[in-house]
């Protein structure tokens, strides 16, 4: 029967991704020990070398630094559709007064 599927917060994605790349050990002893599945901890792994080069990764981020990567440059798109929105505006009602 198959397993259900589990879901896990970023933290504990980033500390067992921690203990393959930073405390060297196997990525098959550390599925056993946790009880997960080699390419779920291989995913990690992979996402969390990304975002220690600067890289986005794939997937929700990690680490909080790229977390906050992520909100910046939705708050950056809002504001550059509010922008682009109050362009045409204006350009509107330039119009208008005409």
């Amino acid at each position: 029967m198959a397993r259900k599927r589990r879901s896990f917060s970023s933290e504990y994605k980033e500390r067992v991704a921690r203990m393959v790349v930073d405390d060297g050990l196997e990525v098959s002893g550390v599925c056993r020990d946790q009880d997960l599945g080699e390419t779920a901890v291989r995913r990690w792994v992979d996402q969390l070398k990304a975002e220690r080069t600067g890289q986005p990764g794939e997937g929700r981020p990690l680490t909080a630094e790229q977390q906050r990567i992520r909100q910046l440059g939705e708050a950056n798109r809002r504001v550059e559709e509010d922008k682009e929105l109050l362009k045409k505006a204006s350009a509107f009602f330039a119009r208008e007064l005409k």
